[in-house]
């Protein structure tokens, strides 16, 4: 009786992981490298893939995030959460939290010279990117919705 509930364990176990590693590898096969530019010649997210990100304002200044949520969305990420974090920043982070560097040094790109990307990856979230805003970042001076 003990044998077999071990037996049954260790399968159960050996399905998780294995599904587990085919959602990984499924989910780094699908989405390409690549970045686009628009017409414009700006960087933009990359066709047919939708690239989940998380802007936090690490400063004092209010509605950071939202403009910069508006920046992104407007070159097509797919910002999922927007809010306040801490400690306070000078300058910008992206975090690239699901192994597309490309992705992340493309929104440093979008948010002007100030930004910087790092690596940071983090399997236990649905985001590929984190971006927390310094107070370094200004906000375009153009209108985002046309």
């Amino acid at each position: 009786m003990k044998r077999a509930l071990r037996l049954q364990m260790a399968a159960l176990g050996i399905v998780i992981l294995a599904s587990g590693a085919y959602v990984l590898a499924w989910r780094h096969r699908s989405a390409p490298a690549t970045v686009s530019e628009s017409k414009s010649g700006l960087p933009r997210a990359p066709a047919g893939v939708r690239v989940q990100v998380q802007v936090l304002n690490t400063t004092r200044t209010r509605g950071l995030a939202r403009r910069a949520t508006r920046l992104l969305r407007d070159r097509g990420f797919d910002v999922v959460e927007m809010g306040t974090a801490g400690p306070l920043r000078d300058s910008t982070l992206v975090l690239d939290r699901s192994g597309h560097p490309m992705w992340a040094a493309t929104i440093a790109q979008i948010l002007g010279p100030a930004a910087r990307s790092a690596s940071r990856p983090d399997t236990s979230r649905y985001l590929d990117i984190t971006v927390l805003l310094g107070s370094a970042w200004r906000a375009p001076a153009q209108p985002l919705d046309p």
